[in-house]
């Protein structure tokens, strides 16, 4: 079917304009931009690029819009910037709802007037609610509070077809139907796009401490982590650093409560792990390894098999002559590595199939063109996962419209 700007625009109006440079996502321009402010708004969108058989690649601040797989085609943007405000903020229920569009540093304040914070930190400070819950994007904090997947306790998506979905609700303790919330986290937009979300909040702690201990070998600063995650401090965050190679590692632990307990345990942390106790954060906590030019990978492997994967990965980076940079959740097994964007395709690709030889995974989550021209984003998947995959998107999305090849899987 060909589509003319005017047939479009007799359905979308003023909403609808030409893309520019700007508009790209991950180097693939869109032919047109639409704005929605509000579900409404994205169901008659959907409805219209639906009727025109329009690819359509949801945004929300763009923050992250060039991690994951380029999309294969994008005949339609559709621009969530103007879909936000805070709906709801139960605080005695400790829940807040928000529409997909919303600035994530809007719910932090709007929970911290009330004592209350929502335990998600992504690097990005432009994050929105739609695009951390799209991406799957945690901070730190994940390694107490739990994931995104985990604090989305309700969420409105608008499917391919512009038929709006509700699942979960407003309370806590909701099991009505499926918990399409966790299929829809991470998924990039290509099941729905998301216009709705409401989250469980917790208690704003009133006082933090950061212990930070430093090593050259993988084997201690495996130990350091070991300690940390079995202490009776229970840290709500266990962070590893390690800028280069064979350089030093340093892993960092959040401790959060009241003061005076948690001075004490900060202490008693600090001497069983040598470490030193500061105030603040170290410069790095929360931010990605790499530059916004750079590549991105995403590493997951179990905890106990940290040792390993750094004495991995430092021999890998070696062979290739990579400066590869590591930080993450070195508590829960997944780290960030970054390359910076002059790296060499061919060389980044052998590194990434040494690691990928390892127990785990290893996804690129960014990379510049001429790596996602040479590197499978996903790595091998098992074939049952696969099969699944589609047929979720079959089901979701049985067009293949939305934000076709950023699924799991490069499914189309």
């Amino acid at each position: 079917m060909t589509t003319t700007r005017a047939a479009l625009h007799d359905r979308l109006g003023d909403r609808l304009r030409d893309a520019t440079e700007h508009d790209e996502i991950a180097g693939i321009r869109p032919r047109w931009v639409v704005t929605a402010a509000d579900t409404a708004d994205v169901a008659h969108a959907l409805r219209a690029a639906a009727d025109h058989d329009l690819t359509v690649v949801p945004r929300g601040s763009g923050s992250r819009l060039d991690w994951g797989p380029a999309p294969t085609s994008a005949d339609l943007l559709l621009d969530l910037a103007p879909c936000a405000g805070i709906l709801e903020h139960a605080a005695g229920d400790l829940v807040i709802s928000a529409r997909a569009g919303t600035p994530l540093g809007a719910l932090h304040d709007t929970a911290a007037a009330a004592g209350q914070r929502l335990p998600i930190d992504p690097p990005q400070p432009t994050a929105t609610v739609g695009g951390v819950v799209a991406t799957g994007t945690s901070g730190p904090a994940r390694h107490y509070f739990g994931g995104i997947r985990d604090l989305l306790i309700g969420i409105t998506v608008v499917l391919a077809d512009g038929t709006t979905t509700t699942s979960g609700g407003n309370v806590v303790k909701n099991v009505a139907g499926y918990d399409l919330g966790k299929l829809y986290t991470g998924s990039l937009g290509t099941l729905g796009v998301i216009t709705e979300a409401v989250f469980r909040l917790h208690p704003l702690a009133a006082e933090h401490r950061w212990i930070s201990s430093t090593t050259h070998d993988p084997g201690d600063a495996a130990g350091i982590v070991d300690a940390h995650r079995h202490s009776q401090a229970m840290p709500t965050a266990i962070e590893l650093d390690r800028p280069e190679p064979g350089g030093p590692i340093t892993i960092t632990a959040q401790l959060e409560g009241r003061p005076d307990a948690t001075h004490a345990r900060a202490d008693a942390l600090a001497r069983t792990v040598g470490g030193e106790v500061h105030e603040h954060p170290p410069g790095w906590w929360g931010a990605h390894p790499f530059p916004a030019d750079g590549t991105g990978l995403r590493i997951g492997t179990e905890p106990a098999a940290l040792a390993d994967l750094l004495r991995a990965a430092d021999r890998a980076a070696t062979r290739t002559a990579l400066p590869l940079a590591l930080r993450g959740a070195a508590g829960l097994g997944v780290l960030h590595a970054g390359l910076p964007g002059a790296a060499d395709p061919a060389a980044t690709t052998e590194l990434v199939t040494a690691l990928r030889a390892l127990p785990g995974y290893t996804a690129l989550e960014r990379g510049t063109p001429a790596v996602r021209a040479a590197l499978d984003p996903w790595g091998p998947r098992p074939a049952a996962l696969t099969a699944l995959d589609r047929q979720l998107k079959d089901r979701f999305d049985p067009g293949h419209r939305l934000a076709p090849g950023r699924h799991a899987g490069g499914i189309r």
